[in-house]
């Protein structure tokens, strides 16, 4: 593959709902470039994109993968991306590297919630949209209903540069709307000149002159011709359309059929006439001076200082590790020396290559602008910045989906626990929205992923790639011990077996201490010095150890004020074990006797929605024992602010996906412990003790 200047690079990004058919337009683009010769199909699982074994399971996009094409002397890398929600984190590496969203939509199911989502996310993100509607050959496609209602939803952007038509109900070509030309598929799904269909004369002319006054806008010498009714050259026109497009003013529409190849070439001849050049969509890419914070930019250039920014690490058990990266500045060549300058390290640069879904192809060198893949470095990570080190630079970090959805992990073979941490440093190399801990209070293993789905991909990557078995199970809610009454009662530990024996007396009070932040607060009230004061560490000791786990459950106690008032002691058999073990037990039985409850942790929860599902959504909290704090307009949609017991938010990601058809999202972070339902309280009580019988 030859080597290109940023000039001549697109950096695309193809998004769109799931089946929307992104990965068979890559394979069409393949296909005509001649890079196959057959093209690949998505239920037969033999497409370029789609080469994991879980992707050819599922028979969807797992994972973001690049499809380099050389088209006309340029360079498109494409970034075909999932439709699936639970792999958006894939997305926004894509769209971190990308200046085009190229959202693919179907002719016959129309605007699709994962169509809304690929619009918001390339809009948030800040990178012009183009939209290609596919699927043009269905029987039941209809382009016009599906403009007017991505006019309605996305808003007076949409400017379609295409007018379709059909022949004896087959779609057999379109109109150029800004040239006013006839064009008509031949049989390998090229386009020859032809004229205008007898009848779309009054519908051209429309859509000729609704592109002409958005163009209009997008500069002032144009606008001026426009209100004096002067014509409009195609080249102004056209440099109209790619001014709008940059400033997202025009969102330019195509149309065509991937499986039947038909459309695909002119709308890579599009994205090379419209779509800007990484130099001319970012010419200066903003970062922070590691060494003292300051705000720095480097030209996209290949003259500049170089840098390179990783969006994503390919960890594969066999093939190792791929770096794919973005050239922000400068050029990179083999063995030149890479700063790290977020672990402020350096090492060698490896094979450089460019990747067209799983296949390396080598190169000797990328531009400014390019996007390729260093293979074997031992530092660099997702979200690293490479550079040299006398001139750093550190680029900001991709915001991720929250991973929100949390399970217990376990291994099915015993043994195989130090397996799962190895595996688990890999997968999560690969991918960011993965999280993995051992909670240290349960001591159970915690994955947490964006979805349900996301997790059971994760199952199945641990069989196919590393021989692991897993079973995901709900995890342990912490939960918390506290006393609501007051108590004074005695503990006395006495024993006698010959020689010495073991004596300490103490007579405590428990109450409440009123903060619930820290376990245990102690004190003594010690007159005449019927305990000596030697042994007072002791007996804290013996309460220090007994909040660790409480005698209602055995969850930790919290918020207990401890007050040693009096008690005895042996001259000779007293001694602080005596004292620790009387504490002991003083604790457990004023605690039972203290009006003993169970603390569960609250959750705040904002979930936004569109105004439709707000009563779904608000009924589904009350049914998770959700107390509603309040909404407000976020935009289009409502946020709803809640307080939710943990516990009964495990599966929430899946079902607020169900109730809203993926429309939802919401975010979730600790507040506090709360007093349990008693209901809830025996039920947890009853498990424990059975558990502990059972054990």
């Amino acid at each position: 593959m030859k080597v290109y200047s940023a000039d001549n690079i697109r950096n695309v990004v193809v998004l769109g709902h799931s089946g929307s058919g992104k990965t068979t337009l890559m394979e069409a683009a393949l296909n005509v470039t001649g890079i196959t010769t057959r093209m690949g199909k998505v239920d037969e699982g033999n497409t370029i994109s789609d080469y994991e074994a879980e992707e050819i399971r599922r028979r969807v996009s797992i994972n973001a993968s690049m499809i380099p094409i050389e088209w006309k002397d340029c360079k498109i890398n494409f970034i075909d991306t999932p439709g699936f929600f639970d792999f958006a984190g894939e997305v926004k590496q894509a769209l971190a590297v990308a200046d085009l969203a190229l959202i693919l939509v179907s002719a016959k199911s129309g605007i699709e919630v994962g169509t809304e989502k690929a619009w918001e996310m390339a809009t948030e993100a800040g990178i012009p949209k183009m939209i290609f509607v596919n699927n043009m050959d269905d029987e039941n496609a209809d382009f016009d209903r599906v403009v007017e209602s991505m006019k309605d939803l996305f808003g007076k952007s949409i400017a379609p540069l295409q007018v379709p038509y059909k022949e004896n109900g087959k779609f057999t070509g379109f109109v150029n709307a800004i040239k006013k030309e006839g064009r008509q598929f031949d049989a390998s799904g090229q386009t020859q000149n032809g004229p205008i269909p007898s009848g779309m004369e009054d519908q051209v002319e429309l859509m000729h002159s609704m592109i002409v006054e958005a163009v209009a806008e997008t500069d002032e010498a144009l606008m001026e011709k426009f209100f004096e009714d002067e014509p409009f050259t195609i080249d102004e026109i056209e440099n109209g359309v790619k001014a709008g497009l940059l400033d997202s003013s025009v969102t330019p529409v195509f149309c065509g059929s991937a499986t039947q190849t038909m459309g695909v070439r002119v709308l890579m001849d599009s994205i090379i006439r419209f779509a800007h050049g990484p130099n001319e969509f970012n010419p200066e890419s903003k970062g922070i001076n590691p060494k003292d914070g300051s705000e720095i930019s480097f030209k996209c250039e290949n003259g500049a200082q170089f840098s390179a920014f990783v969006f994503k690490t390919i960890a594969d058990p066999y093939v190792g590790r791929l770096s794919l990266i973005k050239i922000m500045s400068g050029t990179l060549k083999k063995d030149l020396q890479l700063y790290n300058s977020k672990k402020d390290s350096s090492e060698k640069c490896g094979q450089i290559s460019v990747m067209r879904g799983k296949e390396q192809i080598g190169v000797t060198e990328l531009n400014a602008g390019d996007i390729g893949a260093i293979a074997k470095l031992s530092s660099a990570e997702t979200m690293d910045t490479l550079c040299s080190k006398e001139n750093p630079i550190q680029y900001a970090d991709i915001v991720l989906p929250p991973s929100l959805m949390s399970m217990a992990v376990a291994p099915k073979t015993k043994g195989d626990e130090d397996k799962i941490s190895q595996a688990f440093a890999k997968l999560l190399d690969e991918d960011k929205t993965l999280k993995f801990e051992v909670n240290p209070e349960t001591k159970q293993s915690i994955v947490s992923g964006v979805g349900d789905s996301h997790l059971d991909v994760l199952v199945n990557k641990l069989k196919n790639k590393y021989k692991l078995e897993i079973e995901l199970t709900d995890p342990i809610v912490p939960l918390r011990e506290m006393i609501k009454g007051k108590i004074r009662v005695q503990g006395k530990y006495k024993k006698q077996s010959g020689g010495s024996g073991q004596y300490g007396d103490v007579h405590m009070e428990f109450e409440p201490s009123g903060d619930l932040t820290t376990s245990y607060v102690f004190e003594e009230k010690i007159f005449g010095g019927s305990v000596p004061r030697q042994y007072f560490p002791a007996v804290e000791k013996g309460i220090q150890e007994s909040v660790k786990a409480g005698p209602l459950a055995g969850y930790p106690v919290v918020g207990l004020k401890a007050i040693l008032v009096d008690g005895s002691y042996h001259a000779v058999d007293s001694s602080e074990l005596a004292f620790k073990l009387a504490a002991s037990l003083a604790f457990k039985d004023g605690f039972m006797k203290s009006k003993p409850t169970l603390l569960e942790p609250i959750a705040k929860v904002v979930v936004t929605v569109p105004d439709d599902y707000t009563g779904d959504v608000m009924g589904d909290m009350n049914k998770r024992r959700g107390r509603i704090l309040g909404m407000e307009k976020n935009g289009t949609k409502q946020a709803i602010a809640a307080e939710v017991p943990m516990m009964e938010m495990f599966k929430y990601p899946t079902d607020l996906r169900s109730m809203t058809q993926g429309r939802g999202e919401f975010t979730m972070e600790f507040e506090r412990y709360d007093e349990a339902p008693k209901d809830v309280q025996d039920k947890i009580v009853a498990q424990r003790k059975a558990e502990a019988e059972k054990e």
